[in-house]
């Protein structure tokens, strides 16, 4: 056999190789990276997962290290009682209505239809100068929180108070209203600190203008609810920088102090710089059905004079269809004399579990907050980071609980119980506290 043959047979054979190593790193780069898309750089800034599902992924991790652990949750504020029956009925009656040619709907107004409009409105408006065409029925508070923030868009600054419920955050990163995160916030939020010094109010006097200030009364995590003095002077300040305040009021049934508002718009010139949203799911315990509204006032308007509901409206048409019929008949429901009667009797079952989460801390000596005009108990562990306590809480007493620190840097130190759960499993709880935590 020549050496030019031997040759040619080597070269063929090491092109073969050669190519079968390209298709081989091509079928990688093909599996490796199937799009040519740039993922959104605001979502590579978030941190982690959103707090809940975090919180979840480790209880699930810690019960299938503990199969025999009987876990009880008084992390996620998720509703547990079932829905009083006549607002059920409620929701039977819009459900049935959809099986007959006269009850049937199809798309409907994106805004609600009148009736429940009219129904919030005269139930918890009617003394606040505002009209039934200010309520814009949704799906509820979160989602009305992201539709508000694609209305805003990302050329706005924004105030939040810390801590506070991850949405307002996690929403104005994904816009593109902040900078990167620095560790413990994010650069381009300013961030207005709510601890006992200063009895979880902001001094405004050191807060500088933005454009939106997101504001939760009571609070979550926190269960303080602002005083009547607290919100004119919010309101005031807004008015001053013409700024929006983004009011959520979800937890507004749970106060009880006279000198607590329920409603920003009880508090004058609100219309003109506030928007409020509020739900149904921790009142009637529609978590799982979705039903909520948010309220602006038609005094309310952007820079160059256009209406803010406008806007709102105009996002809400491109990627909403408007609440179910269903949900919609249930908060009629809710609003007439029988089922405010019932969903007040169910706030009132969950604010006897904070009591009781309460005083069982206190008795053990603890500093807590909250409890009494909100449905969620905020305990001090001071110079502890708020994650080693959550894991120490579940490793010791079986019990999911909401580090601090994950509703913002000035949460830290805290742990959020959630009042909501079955008596018998909040009784359980302070029995286990007990056990570990009794001095």
């Amino acid at each position: 056999m020549s050496n030019t043959f031997v040759q040619k047979s080597t070269h063929r054979a090491s092109l073969t190789r050669s190519m079968k190593g390209q298709r081989s790193r091509a079928m990688r780069v093909v599996c490796e990276a199937t799009t040519q898309v740039k993922r959104n750089k605001n979502i590579q800034k978030l941190q982690a997962g959103y707090l809940f599902p975090e919180i979840a992924r480790r209880r699930n991790a810690h019960q299938e290290a503990n199969p025999d652990a009987k876990l009880i949750s008084l992390g996620i504020g998720d509703t547990t009682e079932p829905i009083p029956p006549y607002i059920v009925n409620g929701l039977m009656k819009g459900a049935e209505a959809m099986g007959t040619l006269e009850g049937y709907k199809g798309y409907g107004p994106e805004q609600g239809y009148a009736p429940i409009r009219e129904a919030i409105f005269n139930r918890l408006y009617a003394n606040t100068g505002l009209t039934p065409n200010d309520i814009y029925v949704s799906d509820g508070s979160k989602c009305d929180i992201g539709r508000m923030q694609m209305m805003f868009g990302e050329d706005v600054t924004v105030a939040l108070q810390d801590p506070a419920y991850p949405v307002y955050v996690d929403s104005s990163v994904i816009m593109g209203m902040t900078g990167d995160y620095n560790g413990s916030n994010f650069d381009g939020i300013t961030y207005m600190e709510c601890r006992p010094e200063n009895d979880f109010f902001p001094d405004l006097s050191k807060v500088p203008r933005t454009d939106i200030i997101f504001f939760c009364s009571p609070n979550n995590p926190t269960g303080s609810a602002a005083t009547r003095e607290q919100l004119t002077e919010l309101v005031n300040f807004a008015r001053k920088n013409g700024s929006i305040i983004v009011y959520d009021a979800a937890y507004a049934l749970f106060i009880e102090d006279d000198n607590c508002p329920r409603s920003i718009f009880e508090i004058p010139g609100a219309e003109e710089c506030a928007i409020e949203t509020c739900s149904f799911s921790k009142y009637a315990g529609f978590t799982g059905i979705r039903l909520g509204w948010t309220v602006i006032s038609d005094k309310l308007k952007f820079e160059d004079g256009s209406p803010v509901a406008q806007s709102f409206v105009r996002v809400a048409t491109t990627v909403f269809n408007g609440a179910s019929v269903i949900s919609q008949a249930g908060g009629i429901a809710c609003m007439e004399d029988e089922g405010w009667k019932e969903m007040n009797e169910l706030v009132a079952y969950y604010k006897e579990n904070a009591k009781i989460l309460r005083k069982t801390f206190e008795d053990m000596g603890f500093t807590v907050f909250g409890g009494d005009n909100a449905p969620y108990v905020w305990v001090g562990f001071p110079g502890r980071d708020s994650w080693d306590v959550f894991a120490e809480i579940l490793e010791k007493c079986d019990i999911v609980t909401t580090p601090g620190s994950g509703f913002g840097a000035a949460g830290d130190g805290f742990v959020r119980a959630s009042a909501f759960g079955h008596r018998e499993n909040i009784l359980e709880a302070v029995e286990r506290f007990k056990k570990v935590y009794s001095k």
